[in-house]
């Protein structure tokens, strides 16, 4: 490398060449390479065996996206001419890179498959890891999460067998931001714990600081705000240094909120006002209406109502521009061109009356061809609002949806009628609890992947499992699964229910044991209680219906104190299920907090003669 620094122009090419980062999935972008590459192509002094890398090199380092386009067709047309087929494939990664930037993911997508096309033709993995990544990513703005976890799990074993570092850390660094966006911070948490000492040990400073930002929005997201600012403080120091800051306004935002919630608002809202003018002075529009949106909710929650609706009319304006702005420019410019063109064609013929009838020929051909172009105009901003209003209401259907499935459907319908729900008293709800043994000791030794793969797997079937006996899924806390029975409409035989979807539960944990995952398989303690409840929704961002009071501490107490494979139930829940299933009296036994309690095991449903 020092050798180029004191050689001519050429070298100083080579060296520009040679400080991009090829072949990685993010963390590349240099404003200042690009700059310097973009003034080497426009001066024409260079080898022309070396165009095609200057313009790859230039859609890798530059961070606008309508730049990285338009130096992307220009490699493609150079890629096609050359008939190189490895900058064909640049070239429809960095498109796919910008249209994703600018939130067009459909075209992302296509974009990016059709890469996928080149690298599976090709014999190298890295392209086809990279891809794998990139249409993960995309997927994930969709909220396709089957495809997510599929493409970046394929994407990592890819890397793992090329030996791919840098790439294998930055796949698991974006399936934890992804984990992170579906408020997951402990499954997040295993994938930055992992990529974060990778980064360290490169020495890639930038992706380090995406790191320490992502860990801290997931302790932001877990409740632990001094840890959280910690993490966000040093990932904000490292990018100022490098000049990177559309995360920056991100974190910042993060402050923000981490503050607020601490009602420290003065420094609430030096965070949010940071984040507005870094984003405003450079331009960042997605982040600019983050932004006003995060001052309008200081504003409202510290009491200014005025000065709340005034930041959030800012936002709505600012986003309703950047999603419009594109489309107006465009029609704008096609007007104009045309208006121009037709004024000088009725100004010659105005003019030059006498000409032949070629002239008039070849004016009215212009004249038509301009019409076309506007008609084009036109017909394509007429398909852009068609297909906008397509998208707009598919994300309110989605979200309707996404309400349903975190909600009850009788509070999420009064949420949306009222935008708060009333909390409720129940006279006698059953409360399950379930809980993995030697889960931590698992968790411990096993692929933080497999073992969150594995967990989904018994707890997508015990969600069925409570949906055919009509019970409520009320949370998960980490191994442990928590239900309810009688809510939010009350029935005569919730606890009924709830011991026979119990037994389902350890029938199915049981048939778990024998397929090929047997070596990985685990017990489970079941733990019930009947009583009233509280029942409601917390939170204002991001709703959790949940329930309270001393029938679940003591539902809780039952499993803890129940045996592996084992249904343990209290008096209360003894005195409903007595007539309809057999029962093993275990005696008062002390309970933490709570003194002496009566407790049961279920052994079976009673034969329809039996007797208890």
């Amino acid at each position: 490398m020092k050798l180029y620094l004191k050689c001519n122009g050429w070298a100083k090419v080579m060296v520009l060449l040679c400080l991009m980062v090829k072949g990685t999935l993010g963390f590349g972008q240099n404003e200042s390479v690009a700059d310097s590459l973009i003034q080497v192509y426009q001066s024409g002094n260079y080898d022309p065996a070396l165009k095609l890398k200057i313009l790859s090199g230039i859609t890798v380092n530059l961070p606008d996206p309508e730049r990285i386009l338009a130096y992307s067709d220009t490699l493609m047309t150079e890629a096609i001419r050359q008939d190189s087929t490895i900058y064909v494939f640049n070239s429809h990664l960095q498109t796919g890179n910008a249209l994703q930037q600018k939130g067009n993911l459909s075209g992302a997508l296509e974009s990016y498959f059709k890469a996928m096309e080149i690298a599976n033709k090709s014999s190298d993995k890295n392209q086809l890891g990279i891809m794998y990544t990139a249409i993960a990513a995309v997927y994930a703005g969709m909220d396709n999460r089957k495809n997510v976890r599929q493409y970046y799990s394929d994407a990592i074993e890819i890397f793992k067998a090329e030996k791919d570092t840098l790439n294998y850390a930055v796949a698991m660094e974006n399936l934890g931001d992804t984990y992170l966006e579906w408020s997951k911070p402990d499954s997040a948490l295993l994938y930055f714990n992992r990529s974060g000492p990778i980064f360290k040990k490169l020495e890639n400073n930038l992706a380090l600081a995406y790191n320490l930002g992502n860990k801290g929005l997931a302790y932001a997201q877990k409740g632990r705000p001094t840890r959280a600012e910690e993490n966000i403080k040093e990932a904000v120091s490292i990018l100022e240094e490098l000049g990177d800051y559309r995360p920056i306004t991100t974190y910042l935002n993060y402050m923000s909120d981490i503050y607020a919630n601490r009602e420290d608002w003065d420094s609430a809202f030096d965070y949010a006002l940071r984040s507005l003018e870094l984003a405003k002075q450079y331009g960042l529009k997605v982040r600019i209406s983050s932004a006003y949106l995060k001052l309008s909710e200081l504003y409202e929650r510290t009491g200014y109502a005025s000065a709340s609706l005034n930041y959030y009319r800012k936002y709505i304006a600012f986003r309703d521009s950047v999603v419009n702005i594109t489309a107006v420019q465009q029609m704008a410019d096609i007007r104009r061109n045309s208006e121009k063109a037709q004024f000088k064609a009725q100004l010659d013929l105005t003019n030059q009356q006498k000409r032949t009838q070629k002239v008039v020929a070849i004016a009215t051909a212009i004249a038509l061809f301009l019409i076309i172009l506007l008609a084009i105009g036109l017909y394509r901003r007429n398909l852009y609002v068609k297909r906008t209003k397509t998208i707009i209401e598919k994300e309110m259907a989605r979200s309707e949806r996404l309400l349903i499935n975190i909600l009850p459907e009788e509070t999420a319908r009064e949420l949306k009628e009222h935008g708060k729900v009333q909390a409720k008293k129940f006279e006698s709800v059953s409360v399950l609890f379930t809980d993995f043994e030697a889960f931590t000791a698992h968790s411990e030794h096993v692929d933080p992947e497999l073992l969150v793969n594995r967990l989904g797997y018994y707890f997508t079937a015990f969600d069925d499992i409570i949906e055919k006996y009509g019970l409520e899924k009320i949370k998960t806390i980490g191994d442990a699964y928590m239900c309810a029975g009688g809510l939010p409409f009350p029935s005569a035989d919730h606890a009924v229910k709830m011991v026979q979807a119990a037994f389902e539960i350890i029938q199915f944990v049981e048939e778990a044991k024998s397929e090929k995952e047997k070596d990985f398989s685990f017990n489970v303690r079941i733990g019930i209680n009947t009583g009233p409840v509280v029942a409601g929704v917390v939170g204002n961002k991001k709703f959790s219906y949940d329930i309270w009071g001393d029938t679940v501490n003591v539902a809780s107490r039952m499993e803890s104190l129940s045996q592996s494979g084992r249904i343990n139930i209290s008096e209360n829940t003894y005195n409903l299920v007595r007539e309809t299933f057999k029962c093993t009296y275990r005696g008062q036994i002390e309970v933490k907090n709570r003194g002496s309690m009566k407790m049961y095991f279920v052994n079976g449903p009673k034969q329809e003669a039996g007797k208890s």
